[in-house]
């Protein structure tokens, strides 16, 4: 009992550190060149959380050799600036790396 405690006392306090942000901020707080600025975090956040998970193993190390993570990156990144679909983008990188490791 005291470990269900212990995590939902941690997911009330993410919740509300990152809502009290949006929460207590005024939208006009924020002039044209913030919102601007601001519209630039998620693309460059993004390329920060993905390039671990693709390009590195258990160990920290670079392994681009035999490395299905990056063909499937290619091809769902292909598929996603084809498409402009981001649901397409994500069940065609999940099919062709599950294609790569199960059936090549």
């Amino acid at each position: 009992m005291n470990d269900w405690f212990l995590i939902i006392y941690c997911g009330l306090i993410t919740y509300l550190t990152r809502f009290s942000m949006i929460a207590l901020l005024k939208k006009e707080m924020f002039n044209d060149r913030i919102r601007e600025v601001l519209s630039y975090v998620p693309s460059a956040i993004f390329p920060a959380i993905i390039f671990p998970a693709i390009f590195l193993d258990d160990l920290g190390a670079f392994q681009f050799e035999e490395n299905p993570k990056i063909i499937a990156g290619a091809i769902a990144m292909i598929i996603g600036i084809l498409s402009k679909n981001t649901i397409a983008t994500i069940f065609t990188g999940l099919a062709s790396y599950w294609f790569l490791i199960f059936v090549v």
